[in-house]
């Protein structure tokens, strides 16, 4: 057994867990926090993406001994208690979560992914002639292949990037970040 300690969507988590142990079963089977899906367990989905100070990973790919002094934000942690997060909003408004097993992954990466772009991250599809735009740059095929490791078998993909397109034209407010900034030592 390892000690483990990390920061869970902004709560200090102290547990005991097997080497072999993913960030996802924690999540799940110890911690209790269902909303990160299992869906593939392979690593091809996306259903289990999570963020770990600040950046995107694949949950189910991840041991949760990785995690130790770090941060983690899981898909119950993203909106405050007042309101939901805007990325969430927008899924709703522009019906992007059809059956909704694979909303979770998708909101966390599209999250992930316009702090990558408010960071000045290019990808694949991202114009090498031109300076990096940051978000004023995102066109459909941009957000589509930032969001690549992302399955939806319902083929919401459409209103996925039409609620990513909504949320990529407001100014980055620092919230997003907030988990990855904190200090680590009060755990």
């Amino acid at each position: 057994m390892v000690d483990l300690s990390c920061r869970i969507n902004d709560d200090n988590v102290a547990a005991r867990v097997e080497p072999w142990v993913t960030l996802l079963d924690l999540l799940r089977e110890r911690l209790h926090l269902t909303g990160t899906k299992k869906g593939c367990n392979h690593g091809a989905c996306g259903a289990c993406t999570v963020l770990v100070d600040g950046r995107r990973v694949l949950s189910c790919l991840t041991l949760a001994v990785t995690c130790r002094d770090r941060c983690v934000l899981t898909i119950e942690g993203l909106a405050s208690a007042e309101s939901a997060h805007p990325m969430q909003d927008a899924f709703a408004r522009h019906d992007a979560l059809q059956c909704g097993y694979c909303t979770p992954g998708q909101i966390m990466s599209a999250v992930g992914m316009l702090a990558e772009v408010d960071s000045g991250m290019p990808s694949a599809a991202s114009n090498v002639t031109h300076p990096f735009e940051g978000r004023a740059g995102l066109t459909e095929s941009e957000i589509r292949e930032r969001l690549s490791g992302n399955i939806c078998r319902c083929a919401a993909y459409q209103n996925i990037v039409a609620a990513v397109r909504e949320v990529s034209s407001i100014p980055a407010s620092g919230d997003e970040r907030k988990i990855s900034e904190q200090e680590f030592s009060e755990v």
